[in-house]
Parts: C-alpha cells; structure tokens; sequence
C-alpha cells in the first residue's frame, strides 16, 4: 500500500484548512492509500515533519497549503524517492497552477495523488553568501520583491488585496535599480525595474512574468523589464496575469543555465518566501524531483 503523509498547514486557506482537511483525508484513503495527517503549529515544525516522513521513507508527500508549504516541502523530497503531491489552499498557488492541479476544489486535487500519475519537475537552486535553498517558480529580486517586504509588513488587508495596495504604495516611491547580472558567464551592467529568473512561468497568484517559462526544459528564464514610468508601469501590470507583457518594449527575456544577480539594498523572494539580500547565484538543477499531476501531463 502506497504510504502518504498529508502534512497540513493550518493557518493557510483563511482557516478553511483544517475543516477540509478530514474531507482530503478521506479522500486520499479511499483511494487505497495509507495516510497520515500532520498538522504542525509552526513552520520550523512543520520542516521538522517533512524531513521526518522522507527519512522514513513515504512513498508520497503530500502538502495542503500554499506555494509557501510546497517551498519548504521542496527541501526535504528534493534527491530522494519520495514524491510530491500538492493541496493548493494558499493565495498564490502557482506551484499548482504550473502543474496543472485543481485549486478550487481540495478533493479534485487529492484525485490527481490517488491516480498516481507524476513527472519529474527542475528546481532552481539558489546560492548567497550564508546558504542555498531550492524554488519551483519564480525569483523575485526588483520591484516585486520591494512589494513582498511591504505587504509582509502589513497587517491588513489578508490575501490578494494587501499585495495590490503595497503595490500601489511601493509605486510611489520606486525608481530603477541598478543591476549587474552574470548570463552564463556574460556580465553585463543595466537599469531596471525588475529582474525576475523563472524556473516556472508565475507567481503571485497568477503574474504570468516569466511567460513561456517550463517546469521541465532544463533552463532558467530571465526576466528584465527596462526602466519606464510609473503611469506606463500601471498600465502595464494588469498585462502581467494574461502574458501579453512580452510584447513591450521594456521586456527581455534570457534562457540561460545559470544566472548571478546583483543590487544595493534588495532582498530576493523566491516561492513567495524571503530568501535574502542581493547578490546571489541561480542555477536550475533538472529533474530535480517527482510531483503528481493530472494524467494528461504526466510524462
């Protein structure tokens, strides 16, 4: 019998986790696999949980959270047999979204771990002075991350709404950084706006900046938008959930194997989490580890 842990975030999904919890459960069960539920009171418990049930030697983890859980659920599959499965109750959700994985029903996503259908997914591994970490979507090192500092520092509004207005807040404010990146051995010296490297195509819960970017195709996409002004910079965020962004002037994208990006004074986001100051390196590690996904993508 297929052995799964179902490791649950309980404060993700507005408090809605723990009710749907049982029904995944359930569901899970049903499906013949041998579950156990974890719910931890912390993030430093809930990694404790996850290395825990890969030591062990489960044949499935599964998270219930959002790209935050996956994130750190990352680390732990990452190098070994174990697969990943994915519950998508966050705000953001891009891990499943890139996957293909319902997010609006918790129990149409536990059908996608019973059927047992996977592949095998790149992570981005991430270098800086003091450590490296592992991401499934997208780095953050611009006026993105400046947002992720702002709304982390606000108490209210809860889900999307607090990033549009510390968008809106950090807009004010913001002038074009300057950059120095490495593109697969290639310095070059530039003013941006942002610098993205995806290793998927969105983040944010569906800001479709690294459009075209692949889970799977062994290379890492480079996003710079150029310098523009703040009405131009308004007028072409709402591009960024449909991917018509491409088409502008201020955008270029580079596919490269490995990347090193560097800033005064910004700290990188990757998967939504903080990750730390600039500068840091990027390389993709292909194939890096197994996830569920609907049968139509399974490889």
């Amino acid at each position: 019998m297929t052995r799964c842990v179902l490791l649950v975030n309980p404060r993700s999904g507005r408090g809605r986790n723990l009710h749907e919890a049982r029904a995944v459960e359930d569901r899970l069960r049903d499906g013949g696999l041998d579950v156990t539920t974890r719910c931890p009171g912390s993030v430093h418990q809930a990694r404790d949980e996850a290395t825990a049930a890969v030591l062990a030697g489960i044949d499935v983890l599964t998270v219930m959270g959002g790209d935050g859980t996956v994130h750190l659920a990352l680390q732990a599959v990452l190098g070994t047999a174990t697969r990943l499965g994915v519950i998508p109750t966050g705000t953001g959700n891009d891990v499943a979204r890139s996957l293909g994985v319902a997010r609006a029903s918790a129990v149409a996503a536990a059908d996608v771990i019973v059927a047992g259908h996977t592949r095998r997914m790149d992570l981005g591994r991430i270098v800086t002075r003091t450590a490296s970490t592992y991401f499934a979507t997208v780095l953050a090192t611009g006026f993105d991350s400046l947002v992720n500092e702002r709304a982390n520092a606000m108490s209210w509004p809860r889900g999307q709404s607090r990033y549009t207005l510390a968008t809106l807040a950090q807009l004010r404010v913001f002038e074009p950084l300057s950059y120095s990146l490495e593109l697969d051995g290639r310095t070059e010296h530039l003013e941006a706006m942002l610098v993205a490297v995806g290793n998927g195509p969105s983040y944010g819960g569906g800001l479709r900046m690294c459009e075209g970017a692949v889970l799977d195709d062994d290379r890492l996409d480079v996003v710079i938008i150029g310098p523009m002004s703040k009405p131009e910079l308004l007028r072409v965020y709402p591009r960024l959930f449909r991917g018509t962004h491409v088409t502008h002037p201020a955008y270029r994208r580079e596919r490269v194997s490995t990347v090193t990006v560097a800033s005064a004074g910004i700290v990188a986001y990757a998967d939504g989490e903080r990750v730390g100051p600039l500068p840091l390196s990027v390389e993709t590690i292909p194939a890096a580890v197994e996830v569920c996904v609907p049968a139509r993508l399974a490889s």
